[in-house]
């Protein structure tokens, strides 16, 4: 009997051994693997190139106007800066400091004012930028290979300025000014250590009073700047670092954005003796929302957008005609249709887009403190710009099928002409025609959420 419950311990003892072996077979255990994470520490240099447009209020005592000059045009340069990575409760946070210098050619030489509705002579202004330069901080977000940041520190440039009267000149300088610029931008991987940005910059270089032959010009200086970038990042340390899968770009999207504006709206109020040029610089928040669809074949997204926006954009400051005739232009709405080419580097597209612009545009105009004239036209021409689509996460508070983008817009809303009869301090009642030509810089940023397959995988 013993020799019996032996044989039987011992072959239940087999049973369960292979048994557990089987098991084990069936359902082994892996384990997690680890997660590479991009870094952005070290030491990066690149160059930049873009566009910027001015609203440099102005003040002259010899002819009592209120002007904004609106030196515009495009500049390139180049940057070096550092960046530290650390983690924080909201995820990677990235610190770090650029310096950049850029050569430029912003300028602006068509106001002519003074005395033209009264057959006076005009007094013209020129105001040039040619060089300026920066030395910041910046702090942001990392979400793998993208980072969203803000940025601001020191900044200066040359500034020349050129007052002529009666086709004389009255006064000119050329000075480097100093002040502080902020801004925010969104910075992508492009593979390798190549990375490449967009940005918008506020540069303010201070305000300046000169004194001349018993005349006093009062200047303000403020750029805003939007510019695109490449960097390269040097012994940077993501060897390895895997990059995340493609995004599925393919399907409906819809959204909302928010951002700011600013026009450079070249204006004339002519009468029979003459005219007057100056520019209307219309500025302020715009926001509203955004819908589109997105068609992929392989890396290249093809898609179509339309949106629609409510701004705050306004100029009730300029005063012309010897400081008798003030003007207040706003601009209330706009929206485009748009078509939009892209590339898409892993999760992240950079595109191009252009299209069809319509908007509203107000103008009022006051003499004496009496309304003369009033306007009101929906204007219509294009858009044209670019801009980064990201994954968004947050706190994990957004899903895989939330995008951000970061996105400029030159909008041309066409021009117009009106007349009209009013009464103008020192001239009397007269037929007038005012013609303004509605040019808008759109910077903003917003969110998305795509109605497919989840856009993106997590990092």
């Amino acid at each position: 009997m013993k020799r019996i419950l032996l044989a039987s311990a011992a072959l239940l003892g087999t049973a369960v051994s292979a048994q557990a072996a089987d098991m084990a077979a069936k359902a082994p255990y892996y384990k997690a693997p680890l997660v590479s994470v991009y870094n952005w520490t070290g030491f990066y240099i690149g160059v930049n190139a873009g566009v910027g447009t001015a609203r440099d209020r102005t003040g002259h005592s010899f002819t009592g106007d209120s002007l904004y000059q609106a030196p515009n045009g495009g500049f390139g340069g180049g940057q070096i800066g550092y960046n530290w990575q650390a983690d924080s409760l909201l995820g990677p946070i990235v610190y770090g400091i650029e310096a950049d210098i850029q050569g430029a050619g912003l300028s602006d030489g068509y106001p002519a004012v003074g005395g033209g509705l009264i057959g006076g002579t005009l007094t013209t202004y020129n105001t040039k930028n040619d060089w300026f330069g920066t030395v910041r901080g910046r702090v942001g977000l990392a979400t793998g290979p993208v980072l969203s940041y803000f940025t601001g520190g020191y900044a200066y440039g040359n500034v020349k300025t050129t007052i002529t009267e009666g086709g004389a000149t009255a006064f000119t300088n050329n000075r480097t000014q100093g002040g502080w610029t902020v801004g925010s931008g969104v910075e992508a991987a492009l593979g390798g250590n190549w990375t490449g940005k967009i940005e918008y910059l506020y540069l303010n270089l201070g305000n300046k009073s000169d004194a001349f032959a018993g005349q006093v010009y009062a200047s303000e200086f403020r750029e805003s700047l939007f510019r695109v970038g490449l960097n390269y990042r040097i012994g940077g340390t993501n060897a390895g670092y895997t990059a995340p899968v493609a995004a599925n770009w393919t399907g409906w999207y819809l959204g909302g954005n928010v951002g700011s504006g600013i026009g450079r709206n070249r204006s004339t109020l002519a009468g029979a003796p003459g005219v007057e040029s100056f520019n209307l610089v219309p500025d302020g928040v715009v926001g509203g929302v955004q819908a589109g669809y997105n068609w992929q074949a392989g890396n290249w997204v093809y898609g179509i957008e339309a949106d629609i926006q409510g701004s705050s954009q306004k100029d009730n400051k300029t005063t012309v005609a010897l400081g008798g005739v003030a003007y207040d232009q706003k601009l209330p709405w706009f929206g485009t249709v748009r078509g939009r080419l892209g590339y898409s580097v892993g999760q992240t597209l950079f595109y191009a887009t252009g299209g069809y612009a319509y908007g509203s545009v107000k103008t009022k105009i006051n003499a004496g403190g009496v309304q003369i004239a009033s306007f009101s036209k929906t204007g219509d021409g294009y858009a044209v710009g670019g801009g980064i689509e990201t994954p968004f996460k947050l706190l994990g508070l957004f899903g895989p099928n939330w995008t951000s983008k970061t996105e400029y817009l030159y909008v041309d809303l066409g021009s117009s002409s009106n007349a009209f009869v009013g009464t103008v301090p020192g001239v009397g009642a007269a037929a007038l025609t005012s013609s303004t030509s509605v040019k808008e810089h759109i910077f903003r940023t917003g969110l998305n959420y795509h109605f497919n397959t989840p856009v993106v995988a997590k990092y």
